[in-house]
């Protein structure tokens, strides 16, 4: 049952970090990112990057991989961020 629910956590954690994905992808499509917060993504990208070291200290696949793809996409929202501020 622990597996089991260990790769339902993998999907969900790695579907739940597609926020920054689809807010970059509504950055760069548009070319423009007036009304996106820059701390706010700035923060979320401390803490997933946090969560991602500690997911290596503890050697936990949920936790690297999940936020291995929240960091990406938190520098992804980030750089269109500064690319298309005006």
């Amino acid at each position: 049952m622990e597996k089991l629910y260990e790769k339902y956590m993998l999907v969900i954690g790695v579907g739940g970090q597609l926020l920054y994905y689809l807010q970059a992808y509504k950055i760069f499509a548009s070319k423009n990112s007036e009304n996106v917060s820059l701390e706010a993504f700035l923060l979320g990208f401390i803490s997933v990057a946090s969560w991602l070291i500690y997911g290596i200290i503890l050697k936990n696949r949920v936790l690297i991989v999940s936020n291995i793809f929240a960091v990406i996409g938190a520098l992804s929202v980030i750089t269109g961020i500064l690319l298309f501020s005006k």
